[in-house]
């Protein structure tokens, strides 16, 4: 495995390479954007800014949208993968924001975790994104980047994968890497052929990796 600043010199090679980026969801009001993390779940997030539009058009507040018919909103994001059991969950999940939490979207993890269809990553997201906290989500780029790169065993979990981000990571710096690592999966397969490799980063991290385990 890489060491922990190898780690971090990987993250900002990556950074240098694909250069600012940030979400890549649209941004609206924290629940809104609450709702489209909870739609991105095994989707792409063009697929998601397809569809909020129309579904904020229509259902703007926790209100409106905890008011509305499963079969409207399956309509509505139906494109969008497992649109059956996303959209019985953010009507759930807006009916809990208006009658429980006063139309205000929880700041901690712990209180998103326990709206309907929101995970630990779809926490993580919000509260990195939204309310700008040190979190750190990993999606699958996150996960193939960090077992490609040797940031952690081709066994771990997500969870162990962003215990590892966030112990090497300075706070301030995690809500940049989370968006870089999934740009620089989008542009550069994690999946190649070694013995066809031409990404540079991932050449030099094997070597690396090599080193470390002569020491």
């Amino acid at each position: 495995m890489l060491k922990d600043e190898q780690i971090v010199w990987a993250i900002r090679q990556m950074e240098d390479d694909i250069g600012p980026v940030g979400p890549s969801l649209d941004s609206r009001t924290p629940f809104q954007y609450l709702i489209s993390v909870i739609l991105s779940a095994q989707a792409t997030d063009v697929s998601v800014n397809k569809v909020t539009p129309i579904l904020f058009a229509k259902y703007p507040e926790p209100k409106d949208l905890m008011s509305a018919k499963v079969e409207d909103v399956e309509q509505i994001i139906k494109s969008v993968g497992l649109f059956h059991n996303k959209a019985r969950n953010i009507i759930k999940t807006a009916g809990v924001v208006h009658t429980k939490l006063n139309d205000v979207v929880p700041e901690t993890r712990k209180g998103i975790m326990e709206l309907p269809g929101a995970g630990r990553k779809t926490a993580n997201v919000v509260l990195s994104d939204v309310f700008n906290q040190p979190t750190f989500a990993v999606d699958t780029h996150v996960s193939a980047i960090s077992k490609r790169l040797h940031f952690v065993d081709e066994k771990a979990n997500p969870l162990q994968v962003e215990k590892k981000i966030v112990s090497v990571m300075p706070p301030e710096e995690l809500h940049q890497a989370h968006h870089t690592m999934i740009e620089y999966g989008r542009k550069y397969s994690m999946k190649i052929d070694p013995a066809k490799e031409t990404n540079q980063l991932i050449i030099k991290c094997d070597e690396l990796n090599a080193e470390n385990e002569k020491d």
